[in-house]
């Protein structure tokens, strides 16, 4: 560990219970994963608690590093506003209750600014959001850190709030964890045998993301599926169970020449996973599966649209990012245009997709 050069640096040994709060989307709470790690090696008489949103729960559940889960329901602005005051009371509550010393927030979430004030931590970090937040923002933390203008990972980006209290990472202490459960795991095992595979027996594959700008184009899928076929691998389809990811992977067996496994919509986020783990191969596009298969340790392809790879790529495993070489990427649109289509991805080539594949999976 380097040596402490911080002035207010907070002393380990004296805290007792952290929160770390990570209001976002599946992938961006599996990647604070790294910041539970580091503060549970570091402090091992931690109790450190999570805040996320509940159907995101499942990226950090059944961690030991993590005592308490706590979940904010987006559902509870649905069911008007005495119900969602009382949902929003009762969770104060509880939080209240830890006495926390520390509280981590690692977004731009208001909520995070007023449970840092309200919750009476000692110590509390956040980012520096200049352009989106004010004074009433940088009142309520102890500590604001700034982030490079370039680009940087956003696991790194996690781990800078810690490197902000003086708690420095190790290298072997930032890889993503998920833990499947036993469950998860006697489920998938089923599954395997239920249709010949074996582990490292096949390529999984999951064409889809829940924002159409991000995904590849049906036929190159179909395309890259029948190539692998006729290499005698046998491929694994999945998707969400949402309509239109159901439908995006319709289309593409439609133009199969023979099926794939297809199970797409019929497997929760932690056998999503476990699934993975048991696969050779991962291929994806920027979404929550991609970042599964890095914490799996799964060799994955990726292909890479308007999204940034620098800050949302595979982390700690081995890869093949692909990426076009439109000067316009990464530009962070729903499309070019807003149309939907982001043609820096859809442009990518077939073989250069399967050319990906097989260096993973010889080498």
């Amino acid at each position: 560990m380097a040596d402490v050069m911080l002035e207010d640096a907070v002393d380990l040994p004296s805290l007792h219970r952290v929160l770390v709060v990570k209001l976002r989307h599946l992938g961006d709470v599996l990647l604070t994963s790294p910041v539970f790690t580091v503060l549970k090696n570091h402090a091992p008489q931690l109790e450190i608690d999570a805040l996320v949103y509940r159907d995101t729960e499942p990226m950090l559940a059944g961690y030991s590093a993590i005592s308490q889960i706590f979940t904010v329901d987006r559902e509870w602005k649905k069911q008007g506003w005495q119900t969602q005051i009382a949902h929003e009371w009762n969770l104060f509550s509880a939080l209240r209750a830890r006495q926390y010393d520390l509280i981590i927030h690692l977004t731009e979430n208001s909520r995070g600014a007023l449970l840092a004030l309200l919750l009476g931590a000692r110590h509390s970090v956040a980012r520096d959001y200049r352009r989106k937040r004010g004074r009433l923002w940088r009142n309520s933390f102890t500590h604001l850190y700034d982030v490079p203008s370039k680009p940087r990972h956003t696991v790194e980006i996690h781990l800078d709030a810690l490197r902000r209290l003086g708690i420095y990472p190790k290298a072997d202490e930032r890889r993503l964890v998920l833990v499947t459960g036993e469950e998860a795991k006697a489920s998938v095992r089923d599954l395997l045998a239920r249709h010949g595979l074996e582990t490292r027996g096949f390529i999984h594959i999951h064409p889809t993301s829940r924002w159409l700008f991000k995904c590849w184009e049906v036929d190159k899928y179909a395309a890259l599926i029948n190539s692998l076929h006729e290499m005698n691998q046998r491929v694994v389809l999945t998707a969400a169970p949402s309509e239109h990811e159901l439908q995006f992977v319709a289309r593409i067996s439609a133009r199969l020449k023979r099926p794939a496994i297809d199970l797409c919509g019929k497997l929760n986020l932690k056998q999503l996973a476990e699934l993975t783990r048991h696969a050779k191969c991962f291929v994806g596009v920027d979404s929550v599966p991609m970042h599964m298969a890095a914490a799996m340790q799964t060799p994955t392809v990726v292909l890479f649209g308007p999204s940034g790879d620098l800050e949302w790529g595979p982390w700690q495993v081995k890869a093949r990012v692909l990426t076009s070489a439109h000067s316009c990427r990464p530009c962070g649109q729903d499309g070019c245009g807003n149309s939907k289509v982001s043609e820096c991805l859809t442009t990518l080539p077939v073989d250069k997709v399967l050319n990906a594949i097989n260096e993973l999976i010889s080498g």
